[in-house]
């Protein structure tokens, strides 16, 4: 990322790490490393930019503080696009970044960037028919934990109790998730299956519980996204897979923590991403 070249700034005031002071507090901090702010985009608020009015307005560089929802957005929508894209930690669970940093330090990234220490590059991600994933892909019903996390998030007592009830309805009775051409999946399928894009392709993990005990402390790690502190299997890696329900039914998905759906039997395939983003060390 060139000192001295004007970029565009997007945040969002609503996500995890960001409040009404980001703007301005991430405008100096990049101003000081060498690139002058030419516009703040505050989403939703203002609309996301896209690739023409970016290349409209001179600019090569956009610089992302929101959560991983909102990179997935605008990272997909500038695809094609010649410019490059830093993306920082102003998220809850920043997992983008963390794939590209390492850190949620904010200073150690902008430092590294300003000492050009980091590399343009396209991330392989997770395509499948409801989108692509940049940093993590979540199928089956245990994904019915993110709406408690999101009422967590709201401090809503009572909608945290109703959430938590039917999360745990879902992943206890809902279909599971089946690899169709594997042999190591387990009779039934599991309630969740994380599939994690990496320098060798999808890494495949099975998460499941085998007594109620077990669900607590599954239901309790999904809620933090801390899925290897509950039970799971290693089931490899691919550069495709397809996943079917255990019913024949939808498979609910969670794309980079924003819920979706696909399809029984659809295929999940290795895709690299359509823009450079700056990376400042190797993948966790």
């Amino acid at each position: 990322m060139d000192t001295h070249t004007p970029c565009w700034l997007v945040v969002n005031p609503a996500s995890g790490s960001n409040d009404q002071t980001s703007a301005e507090t991430l405008t100096a901090a990049l101003t000081a490393r060498g690139w002058p702010v030419e516009r703040v985009v505050a989403f939703p608020d203002d609309p996301l930019p896209d690739a023409a009015a970016l290349d409209a307005a001179g600019i090569a560089h956009v610089v992302i503080y929101t959560g991983d929802g909102t990179m997935n957005t605008l990272i997909n929508q500038l695809s094609g696009w010649g410019g490059t894209v830093l993306v920082l930690p102003g998220g809850t669970m920043n997992l983008l970044p963390l794939r590209l940093h390492r850190t949620t330090d904010l200073d150690t990234i902008l430092d590294i960037v300003a000492g050009g220490g980091a590399r343009a590059r396209r991330l392989d991600c997770v395509r499948c028919e409801a989108g692509l994933a940049l940093a993590g892909l979540l199928v089956g019903p245990g994904t019915a934990w993110s709406r408690v996390r999101e009422s967590m998030r709201r401090r809503d007592i009572a909608d945290i109790a109703k959430e938590t009830v039917e999360a745990l309805r879902h992943t206890t009775t809902g279909a599971g998730v089946m690899l169709a051409d594997s042999r190591l999946s387990r009779d039934g399928g599991y309630p969740l299956v994380e599939l994690t894009p990496g320098e060798h392709g999808v890494q495949i993990d099975g998460y499941f519980a085998e007594a109620a005990l077990d669900y607590a402390g599954q239901a309790w790690a999904l809620v933090r996204r801390r899925f290897r502190e509950g039970p799971h299997d290693r089931l490899g890696i691919a550069d495709s897979i397809t996943l079917v329900s255990a019913d024949g039914g939808p498979l609910a998905c969670l794309i980079d923590g924003e819920p979706s759906e696909c399809p029984s039997g659809s295929r999940f395939s290795v895709e690299p991403c359509g823009v450079d983003l700056l990376a400042t060390s190797h993948e966790l």
